[in-house]
């Protein structure tokens, strides 16, 4: 991510209406207006994957998951984001008429990459805290088989659980359903020296 058009401070009313005109995306953060980079190969082949996993593990139980391209407003007015993967149980609502910007999720997911890990670990998961619906938050390293999964308990308080390797599996607990790293990760080769990632025809076991 890159900020652009600061100083300028945005008002919700001005990104959105820039937004939808613009051919790239942009994040809003605390009033400014932040670009959005490329995706690595692997980023967007575990993506695609997570989607289609869920799609399978969601279906007839009335929750929907929705690509990167279906904006959150991050739980104040002046945030919003393009999570990768976000899931929503039950009814969908949406900020206006445009339906372009989702109010309630119940998951999210973020993939991280080099540049961006911490601030989906730190500033970005704060902001998302303030989402009242969201109850799971879930983190997907590139660089090995990693899925770490935050979730909302009873009080507010969030519990933390992890699953490595390729034998693993992690739960998503708001959704009821489990996900088997070997099936995410299919296609995914690790380079541990490089620290990088990238999708081929197999995967690679740890």
């Amino acid at each position: 991510m890159s900020l652009a058009r600061n100083p300028e401070q945005w008002t919700p009313e001005a990104y959105l209406a820039f937004e939808r005109k613009s051919d790239a995306k942009h994040e809003l953060i605390d009033g400014r207006l932040v670009a959005m980079s490329g995706a690595s190969r692997a980023h967007a082949a575990l993506a695609a994957k997570l989607s289609g996993i869920l799609y399978q593990r969601l279906r007839g139980c009335g929750c929907q998951a929705f690509s990167s391209d279906l904006r959150v407003r991050a739980g104040e007015p002046d945030q919003y984001t393009y999570p990768d993967l976000s899931v929503v149980c039950g009814e969908v609502l949406l900020e206006d008429d445009q339906g372009d910007t989702l109010l309630n999720p119940t998951m999210l997911v973020e993939i991280l990459s080099p540049s961006t890990q911490a601030y989906d670990r730190g500033a970005k998961f704060r902001r998302y805290q303030g989402i009242a619906a969201l109850r799971d938050y879930i983190l997907v390293s590139q660089d090995q088989p990693l899925v770490e999964v935050f979730s909302r308990a009873d009080g507010g308080r969030w519990l933390y659980a992890s699953a490595e390797g390729l034998a693993s599996m992690i739960e998503a607990p708001s959704l009821g359903c489990t996900i088997e790293l070997a099936e995410l990760y299919e296609g995914i080769a690790f380079d541990a020296a490089a620290g990088t990632s990238e999708a081929t025809g197999a995967a690679r076991p740890t």
